[in-house]
């Protein structure tokens, strides 16, 4: 998707972490039914998603850098979710409607887990 910023996908694996390229989600969900997901219905709202390395820390700076993602967040397009419901990509615009005191945010949700695009990878592994 050109102007999108180059993202990946997390989820820890025996050596590290599979990782899925949200270019690729974006693609294999572009034909996917778009529903509204109550933010309430959203578990990683109370759980740690960024700050989780050893050496991710929140810094002052490092909340602003999501917080002016978050501003900027296009709330048009839909989050995505695997088929447990569990957020791949969209942590910007869900946190976007959620301080804008929405209770929802569009959403698709893949009807089966992608094969990962990495496996057994430290995110700094990876192209940016």
């Amino acid at each position: 998707m050109p102007g999108l910023r180059r993202q990946y996908h997390f989820r820890p694996s025996r050596n590290g972490y599979f990782a899925w390229d949200v270019s690729r989600l974006i693609d294999l969900s572009a034909e996917l039914p778009v529903f509204q997901l109550s933010l309430d219905k959203i578990a990683e709202l109370d759980e740690l998603w960024w700050f989780q390395g050893e050496d991710d820390r929140p810094t002052p700076r490092a909340i602003g850098n999501h917080v002016r993602l978050m501003v900027q967040a296009d709330t048009d397009f839909p989050v995505i979710v695997c088929p447990q419901g569990r957020v791949m990509d969209g942590m910007h615009r869900i946190l976007k409607a959620l301080t804008s005191g929405g209770d929802s945010v569009k959403a698709v949700q893949l009807p089966q887990m992608p094969d990962p695009d990495y496996t057994d990878v430290q995110p700094s592994d990876l192209p940016v």
